[in-house]
């Protein structure tokens, strides 16, 4: 008579530790529903970053500007502008600046969202050795 009643203990006490597990590992994720787009919008990014960095009149531009740029900023070069525009997927927004390597590269104005940041040194051409860092930062729509 006495093993029933630890038996219906133990039973109550592994079906609290199984709700609780399930409850925990269900919070630790942060989010229920919530879509992660990191990798997608790395990729994203890299791709971009990559095709700027090959195409010799887009580094050239990146080159021959004056430092630090934002993207804001009318002298940011309109060719590297409008290549990260063609580029970016529907589901995003993306700015980017051009700094010195050696300096702290961030974004001006605060957005209240995940922001996804890649960045690529160009450092130079076949005549000018000029070191500079784009970064680019995107967020979702």
């Amino acid at each position: 008579m006495k093993k029933k009643g630890w038996v219906k203990i133990v039973e109550a006490f592994i079906a609290l530790l199984l709700i609780a597990s399930v409850l925990l590992i269900v919070i630790d994720k942060g989010y229920i529903g919530k879509k992660d787009i990191s990798s997608k919008v790395y990729e994203a990014e890299l791709s971009i970053l990559r095709e700027i960095e090959l195409d010799d009149n887009l580094r050239d531009d990146i080159l021959n500007s004056n430092l630090p740029i934002n993207w804001d900023n009318e002298s940011f070069p309109q060719s590297v502008k409008d290549k990260i525009n063609e580029r970016i997927p529907s589901y995003l927004e993306c700015n980017a600046k051009i700094c010195e390597m050696d300096k702290i590269c961030a974004l001006d104005k605060y957005i209240d969202k995940d922001i996804y940041t890649q960045s690529i040194a160009i450092s130079a051409n076949l005549e000018i050795y000029n070191p500079r860092q784009l970064k680019l930062f995107c967020w979702d729509k």
